[in-house]
């Protein structure tokens, strides 16, 4: 199940691409003084419609036909709600969903961060023609990845390479390290 929020990041981001998004952005904000973790994933998609909208956070309504329950969403609100934060989603139809869901940082329920790095490079080397864009900010500093970069400095080679897709974990570890993140 969703053990930390790195899963919630692949289940929503597995939800944008189904969406037919080409730009997917991840966006972590760490504050230690303000006591808050807030999660930010936001897409160009076809968006939610309205009617949908409104249920999404309810674990039994869901856009999949092959099963009658949708846990994604409803999960990550419990799992927001129980550390004093909370969960909003932001759709238009033709142009994207943004979804913000924001964690007590120090909060005892809060999930850990997971393999955030291995989540980001796994993603972008399974879609190779969306658009990712990483970024995490704490009170130490900024991190920022973005696929189009990584692939102007690859020069032709490709993110799927299992040698690029370690290098690439390993790089976002090491930048993470410098920004001193909570986990």
């Amino acid at each position: 199940m969703m053990k930390d929020l790195a899963m919630h990041i692949m289940d929503i981001v597995q939800n944008s691409i189904s969406a037919g998004a080409t730009l997917i952005k991840v966006t972590i904000f760490e504050s230690v003084k303000e006591d808050t973790l807030k999660l930010t994933i936001a897409d160009n998609g076809k968006g939610i419609p309205a009617e949908i909208l409104e249920k999404v956070t309810d674990p039994y309504v869901t856009s999949r036909t092959t099963r009658k329950v949708g846990l994604g969403l409803p999960l990550l609100k419990q799992h927001a709600d129980s550390t004093g934060g909370n969960l909003t989603i932001d759709s238009k139809e033709g142009s994207g969903t943004t979804v913000i869901a924001t964690f007590g940082l120090t909060h005892f329920d809060r999930q850990p961060l997971g393999d955030i790095a291995g989540t980001m490079v796994l993603l972008a080397g399974a879609n190779l023609k969306i658009r990712f864009v990483y970024e995490h900010t704490t009170e130490a500093g900024e991190y920022r990845f973005d696929t189009d970069e990584v692939n102007e400095m690859l020069e032709g080679m490709s993110i799927s390479e299992a040698s690029v897709m370690r290098f690439l974990k390993e790089m976002i570890n090491e930048n993470l390290k410098e920004i001193k993140i909570s986990g």
